[in-house]
């Protein structure tokens, strides 16, 4: 049975319960039948919290099971069992902030620019984005972030929905973010809309809202080479 991943339809859940479905005593990794954890993967760090009681300090998905490596070396629980799970919220909830920042960022850049993403990656509250420039307008730095800002203030709201992958696929906003990428095994893509501003393809969690983000820094542009820059940013309350 796959694991049912809780986050999908509820980022703002902080804990659950859960059967345990395998275990693997000599990595203490646990899978179970429903997860709020989120796992490594789409440039977004796994969660941490607790699951039994016990510290939870990596979070896998390997085919369809979620893994939850377990700190420590008391025992572990078995098969069947029920198991409470606790999310890291602080942790959690700035993941948030920051990959619905990483989406106001793509949404300026392509609404200004036309220029897709190429690549990124993200802490809790700091993260970096590639983008297909050659070169950097001039100024480029200053004028994204003030776009970027100005975008959180408008309180834009930020919803997800599910739809049918042959829709995806027609959705004229949707073709940016290859939607063809996604393994044929997935029928049904999850969408977060940015109102009015980026559509996306993700699998991420993300704010209901752009003004709980807080505010935006521009740290840095870089070169990674022709037709590839970089851009680091900070995100931080108001």
């Amino acid at each position: 049975m796959p694991t049912e991943l809780l986050y999908l339809r509820d980022a703002y859940l902080r804990s659950f319960d859960a059967i345990v479905t395998a275990v693997d005593p000599e990595s203490r990794r646990v899978a179970v039948d429903r997860t709020g954890f989120y796992p490594t993967g789409g440039g977004q760090p796994h969660d941490t919290g607790s699951l039994g009681g016990v510290p939870v300090v990596d979070v896998r998905k390997e085919d369809q099971d979620v893994w939850h490596t377990l700190d420590g070396d008391g025992p572990l629980p078995a098969v069947g069992d029920t198991v409470h799970g606790e999310i890291d919220w602080e942790r959690r909830h700035a993941l948030m902030r920051t990959h619905s920042a990483l989406h106001i960022l793509c949404g300026v850049i392509w609404n200004e620019w036309a220029t897709a993403v190429t690549g990124g990656n993200m802490e809790p509250l700091s993260a970096r984005m590639d983008f297909e420039f050659d070169p950097l307008p001039e100024g480029f730095g200053a004028t994204v972030e003030k776009l970027v800002n100005v975008e959180i203030a408008a309180a834009r709201p930020i919803e997800v929905s599910f739809i049918r992958r042959s829709d995806a696929v027609l959705d004229e906003d949707l073709i940016r973010t290859k939607v063809n990428l996604i393994p044929e095994s997935v029928s049904e893509i999850r969408v977060v809309d940015i109102v009015g501003l980026d559509k996306q393809a993700d699998g991420g969690t993300h704010v209901r809202n752009t003004n709980e983000v807080g505010k935006v820094t521009v740290l840095k542009t870089e070169s990674k080479g022709k037709g590839n820059k970089r851009i680091r940013i900070q995100v931080a309350d108001r």
